[in-house]
């Protein structure tokens, strides 16, 4: 099974408009220093939320929980989608 941490870089990859390869993006990098604009964060929380079946409470919706891969993991695990 695909660990959460590579879905989440291959959302990144297609939806996050990152100016570096994300593969070698470490996990706490900040991602809006790294090119992700807020539309881009926009469309990654989507794209989230799709391959997840989850639904980002209201909360959740703030920019330090989509600023780096490791505070996204730490969100999906919040909402239970680690396994």
């Amino acid at each position: 099974m695909e660990k959460i941490e590579d879905k989440i870089r291959e959302i990144l990859r297609l939806h996050g408009r990152l100016n570096q390869d994300v593969a070698r993006i470490d996990i706490q990098t900040d991602l809006y220093k790294s090119g992700m604009t807020s539309h881009a964060s926009v469309n990654v929380m989507l794209a989230l939320e799709g391959v997840f079946d989850i639904e980002f409470p209201d909360h959740f919706l703030k920019r330090s929980v989509f600023a780096s891969i490791d505070s996204i993991r730490q969100a999906l695990a919040e909402l239970s989608v680690a396994s």
